[in-house]
């Protein structure tokens, strides 16, 4: 157990304050058990290794641990927690809970036995919290953490912290934020760049294996984490890249399910399925029609690669303009939004306001007859009325 100590301290020295997502505010931090969920990639271990140095530093009270460390091919983590728990300790922050296999079961038995302990943990986004065979759902508070916002990468690119609006903010005073912005920082300077390698965070350490870094951790993804899907059959990991290789050829991509099915030889109702766990997995946004549910076997309206970064690591050419507006206005709007495909006009948002995404020179002939409805353009500073430039959509969250 020293030695896992001694891991957590070396990590410690290795993190920066300088930066800090967009979640960290959004934690209650002082709740007992809390678990935060992502994609692979995303920064949750550097969010555990942030916290755990702005608030005990290196002191014995608090220690950070991964489940695939060695360690724990031998030793539980129960057993761990004990002798952690006897030598003063009271903060544990847990990262890739979905390595360890019974690890539901021992953070509830922890939980339960222990109320002085104060735990966070890390696992893959595909982890169903409410399918655990025990009620962890009620204990822990669960948080999900995304790629970096247009206005995240803006903030740590040119150290102007900008705050976060809300998509209120935005239909009612887009004309002022929008301006108050362009005073610190021309924002379409840094939009290309982006949408090409800025959502994850691997821009930050080195920009020329950005792509090589992300297509490792997709494979990581397809090859490893679907695996804790139950029934998941490894056999189909070639058919499902086939899979994302034709989505990223045709997004947005209305599914056929019947001809995806005999393209890539994964039948009907275990595709819907695969779909679904991609979607949980930050590789595909499914979007429903206004008015459907979104469930497991609920054939979506439309599918988009998850964010533009993968539609540049898939795309054999340049990704189509069209497609990277309505992937990036989708990839800001998941964040805390019901986002679906109305009748008319691109996107339907919390069933409140319907937007049509296109270029500087879109009109509203589309959405002419929709109440509460915008032009979302691209290449335009600022707007007037109801058309909003594009960018402002990256400030979110």
């Amino acid at each position: 157990m020293d030695n896992l100590k001694i891991k957590s301290n070396q990590l410690l020295a290795t993190v920066s304050l300088k930066f800090e997502r967009y979640l960290s505010a959004q934690i209650e931090w002082n709740w007992r058990l809390n678990g935060i969920l992502g994609a692979r990639g995303t920064g949750k271990t550097t969010l555990l290794l942030q916290q755990l140095k702005q608030n005990h530093g290196t002191a014995k009270e608090a220690i950070y641990i991964s489940l695939d460390d060695l360690y724990f091919t031998g030793n539980s983590l129960l057993e761990f927690v004990q002798q952690f728990r006897n030598k003063g300790g009271r903060y544990i922050y847990i990262d890739e809970v979905h390595k360890y296999k019974n690890w539901a079961l021992e953070l509830k038995n922890i939980y339960d036995t222990y109320p002085d302990l104060y735990i966070v943990f890390t696992g893959s986004s595909i982890i169903d919290i409410l399918k655990q065979n025990v009620d962890l759902s009620r204990r822990a508070v669960i948080y999900y953490l995304q790629g970096f916002s247009f206005r995240e990468y803006l903030s740590f690119t040119e150290t102007n912290i900008i705050k976060a609006v809300t998509i209120n903010d935005i239909v009612n005073n887009h004309t002022i934020l929008a301006t108050e912005i362009i005073e610190k920082i021309n924002p379409l300077k840094y939009f290309d760049d982006y949408l090409k390698s800025g959502y994850y965070p691997y821009f930050i350490e080195n920009k020329k294996l950005y792509f090589r870094r992300l297509e490792q951790t997709m494979n990581q993804v397809l090859e490893s984490d679907l695996n804790f899907i139950e029934g998941y059959d490894t056999k189909n990991t070639p058919k499902i890249k086939q899979l994302l290789y034709i989505l990223s050829m045709n997004v947005p991509f209305k599914p056929n399910i019947v001809k995806l099915s005999e393209k890539t030889g994964i039948h009907r109702n275990t595709l819907v399925t695969y779909i679904h766990y991609l979607e949980k997995a930050q590789i595909i946004n499914a979007v429903y029609p206004a008015g459907a549910g979104a469930g497991i076997l609920q054939k979506p309206e439309k599918i988009y690669l998850n964010n533009t970064n993968l539609s540049y690591m898939l795309s054999e050419n340049i990704p189509d303009k069209g497609n990277l507006r309505e992937t990036f206005f989708l990839s800001q709007l998941k964040t805390g939004h019901i986002v679906k495909i109305p009748k008319s006009g691109d996107f339907e948002i919390d069933g409140k306001f319907i937007f049509e995404v296109g270029g500087k020179n879109k009109n509203f002939e589309q959405i002419k007859n929709e109440k509460n409805a915008f032009v979302v353009s691209d290449d335009i500073l600022t707007g007037s009325y109801n058309k909003i430039p594009l960018w402002l959509f990256g400030f979110l969250y």
